[in-house]
């Protein structure tokens, strides 16, 4: 592949299409993640950010199926609410769950065969902000979404990177 000062020119033009169409839903996706999401969930946003980059731009990877994006959610919502229902005894307490968090949401995805790297900052944001209902609906709703968003449209996505 030709590149030009880091560019993949003779890719981008050959598929300039596909990196549009593909930009576009990665963009249109989060926007509605961030309507139905507060900001001081910022790490759950940003959770689901990265997994529009992985659906959008790396679509054939397996942490890009859905089987992966929504076991991953499912393992990393379950383990940061576990997390955040121990009580924070002090500062270094709580940095320790959050920390056990990312780690235990790590150990559920590869026993569960879910791999997702993003679905370990929402165990982390959870175990951190607590557990609410309407976060992990919203964050649930947005993963389910972007699996249906790569499940229809799997045969017109290209790898980008």
């Amino acid at each position: 592949m030709q590149k030009k000062h880091g560019i993949r020119w003779k890719e981008f033009k050959a598929h300039w299409q596909n990196y549009i169409f593909q930009v576009l839903f990665a963009t249109i996706s989060t926007f509605f993640v961030l309507l139905t999401l507060k900001l001081q969930q910022a790490v759950i946003v940003a959770s689901i950010g990265s997994t529009a980059f992985i659906v959008f731009a790396m679509p054939k990877s397996i942490t890009a199926q859905p089987k992966n994006i929504i076991g991953g959610y499912i393992a990393g919502i379950s383990v940061g609410s576990l997390c955040s229902l121990v009580p924070h005894m002090s500062l270094l307490h709580s940095m320790f769950l959050y920390a056990a968090a990312v780690g235990l949401s790590i150990f559920a995805m590869v026993l569960t065969d879910t791999e997702h790297p993003p679905a370990s900052g929402a165990a982390l944001g959870i175990a951190m902000l607590g557990f609410s209902l309407k976060v992990v609906l919203a964050a649930m709703t947005s993963v389910l979404i972007l699996a249906l968003i790569h499940n229809v449209f799997k045969d017109y996505l290209r790898d980008l990177t």
